[in-house]
Order: C-alpha cells, then structure tokens, then sequence
C-alpha cells in the first residue's frame, strides 16, 4: 500500500442503481487515490479496473498500495504459516489471505490475513455474493510502506469495525504491534515475561516475535504446539464444538 497522505476529493455522485442494488456509472470511471466515495461506489468501480488491480476503501477514502515488493513478500510468508498451523489444530476456525472483507458503509479492506470463527461455529461473519462481510475477529497486516496507513487510518477503521484483535508485523524497523480492543479502542499489548504474545480472543494462539522476523517457522510451529496443548485451549474447542451442534439440530428434518 501506498504510504502517501490522500488528497480528499468530493464524493463520486451514484448515476443510478444496478438490478442487484449495486451502483451504477455510465464510463465507470477509474479508482484514484484519495477519492470519497460510500463501500456499494467503490466496490462497483473496483469490479470494472483491470484484472490484477488492488485498491482498498478506508473510512471511504480510496487507497491505491504500490507494487508489493520482495521483503514484503517474505515478511508476509510466515504469517501465513503461523495462522495456518494453528487452524488446523482449531476446527471450527477459517484463516485467510488477501482476501476483501466488507467492514461497513464507508470500508473495504483487503487485509493480508485474518483468522474468523465460521458463523455456524458462533462466529459474526459471513459470505454474501462471494464476499466476506463483517469484521474477522483477528486481522494481520504486514507494514512496510503502508506503515503510515495501517497504523493510523486502517487501525482507526478496524476499531470501529469492532475488529477484537489487531497484529502488525512492521518492517524498518522490524518489530511486532499487538493490539486488542478494549472497550471499543485497539490497545497496544506487551509480551509475557517470556517474550511471548498470546490472543485473548483464540486460547492457544501463542507468537514468539522474534521467530516470526526470523521467519523460523520450526520456532513458530513449536510455540503453537505450547499454546494448543494448554486447558485453555481444549476449552475453547470445546466451545465451537458446542456452538455448532445447536445448529446441526435445527437443520435435522423432523422424524
């Protein structure tokens, strides 16, 4: 993502209304950085860009990232591999990468992983016309231009979406930010005296910082084995597990 401070430009007038509820532009116009606009304007015009094209709406102001360059990429690998690792010792639980997630009126972002509770496991999200809406319950960026926007604008966006927990992996310096939201604010959390994050929001989902920038995966694989053999844990499967099989029932024919 672009690192630059948008220049605001008045909002893109609605034409008209398309048969599916969406907008409507007779040239669909190209997305510009820093325009004004609602999510159903912005996700019409994102729809007729080029194939390839990335662009994000935040707090309904347009972004446009730059290319994503090597050490981005690299950084972002092993975030990847972290979250997996842990959903596939958590049913019930769906990560994801570069994926767009429709937060609101004014907010599409297309974050560089989440991890959300499935909503037949008791999770808030769900997926309209193959879009995510609502918030994941954790999100991760990877910040290296975008430092300035995913630690200023997009923060401020995922709070008031009521995203519950909030991970940047930062580059130059390399360092993590943690954040968890507390009575509807993101707030910046510490370590354990061991060195260690571990989420409020998914029992067992323990980070060791520093393997994370090494990009050791062994290390963040092991530290996830710690947190997934804890009571806390096996407690908090258990609650997916008990949140779905009211479901299952409902959906049972009747004998």
């Amino acid at each position: 993502m672009s690192d630059r401070h948008s220049v605001m430009t008045p909002p893109i007038p609605l034409a008209g209304t398309a048969p599916d509820g969406g907008a409507r532009f007779p040239s669909m116009p190209p997305l510009v950085e820093g325009q004004r606009m609602d999510q159903p304007t912005f996700h019409a015009l994102y729809e007729a860009m080029p194939r390839g094209t990335r662009a994000e709406l935040i707090n309904g102001v347009v972004y446009i990232p730059s290319p994503v360059g090597n050490e981005h990429g690299t950084a972002h690998m092993p975030v990847i591999v972290w979250l997996h690792y842990y959903v596939e010792q958590t049913p019930g639980l769906q990560g994801a990468d570069n994926a767009t997630a429709i937060l609101g009126t004014k907010s599409e972002p297309q974050p560089d992983a989440f991890l959300r509770i499935l909503p037949e496991f008791g999770g808030r999200t769900r997926v309209e016309k193959k879009m995510l809406r609502g918030a994941p319950e954790l999100v991760v960026e990877v910040a290296h231009s975008s430092r300035y926007v995913d630690l200023g604008p997009k923060l401020e966006d995922y709070q008031r979406a009521g995203v519950l927990e909030y991970v940047v992996r930062a580059l130059e310096p390399d360092e993590i930010l943690w954040f968890v939201l507390h009575d509807g604010v993101l707030v910046q959390q510490a370590p354990g005296e061991d060195g260690l994050y571990r989420s409020v929001n998914f029992p067992g989902l323990w980070l060791d910082p520093e393997a994370l920038i090494r990009d050791d995966g062994r290390r963040l694989r092991a530290v996830v084995d710690l947190g997934c053999a804890t009571p806390e844990h096996a407690a908090f499967v258990a609650r997916l597990a008990a949140a779905r099989e009211p479901m299952q029932q409902e959906q049972q024919p009747p004998a």
